[in-house]
């Protein structure tokens, strides 16, 4: 961890999507005047474009997730990782505009399934790599277990980020692919709360404060 705030802030992010529920975030968070961080997959369709376009000019981040985001290919090599990884760089530029130097690895920087594809050492190779190459990975430190199953109990997710957050920084993982609708359902009474215990919001940059697992 580095470049650690001196207030008590949390940065939302949202990996997998854009999907439906991308934009009923999207909503959520406009009307409490909040922005987040969204580490995008590939979606050519005019939805998947239009998705990209709203989260830049509604003021958010956009990081990149991969294109693909399918472990068996993207875990199979190095270069098979940054080629994906590019391939989605050069998507979104031409779509909305940005060349995010922000990362999330799909499963984490210490994800086992990079080894069980490319080898033990594969993702040691991977982080340092993308950040000579000028990026930074964002892990996470506080975790809503959205993903623990397909569709969470929506007060699992509540409670999970409200007794985890701390004084400092909170990089708070939720998801926003097709199947998470009780994250969505969840985040205004996260979001309420965490305005109430004076916890200010803001968006991921290659700058800001930051979590790595390896």
């Amino acid at each position: 961890m580095n470049n650690f705030p001196d207030k008590k802030t949390i940065y939302l992010t949202f990996d997998d999507g854009p999907s439906k529920n991308t934009i009923k975030i999207l909503d959520i968070l406009k009307k409490y005047k909040v922005k987040a961080t969204f580490f995008v997959c590939g979606n050519t369709t005019e939805f998947g474009k239009k998705v990209y376009k709203r989260i830049v000019n509604e003021g958010h981040a956009i990081g990149n997730h991969t294109f693909s985001h399918n472990y068996k290919v993207i875990y199979s090599s190095e270069e098979a990782f940054l080629k994906d990884l590019k391939k989605l760089e050069n998507f979104l530029f031409s779509v909305a505009g940005v060349k995010p130097k922000i990362i999330r690895f799909p499963g984490g920087s210490n994800t086992s399934i990079g080894k069980k594809y490319g080898g033990i050492k594969l993702t040691e190779r991977l982080t340092t790599k993308v950040l000579l190459d000028g990026y930074q990975y964002f892990d996470w430190n506080v975790s809503s277990r959205d993903a623990t199953k397909v569709t969470q109990d929506k007060e699992i997710i509540i409670n999970s980020v409200l007794q985890d957050v701390k004084d400092g920084g909170n990089i708070v993982l939720f998801h926003d692919s097709w199947p998470k609708t009780t994250t969505v359902e969840a985040l205004p009474t996260i979001i309420e709360e965490l305005l109430k215990r004076g916890y200010r919001f803001d968006i991921l940059t290659k700058d800001s404060f930051y979590v790595h697992f390896l």
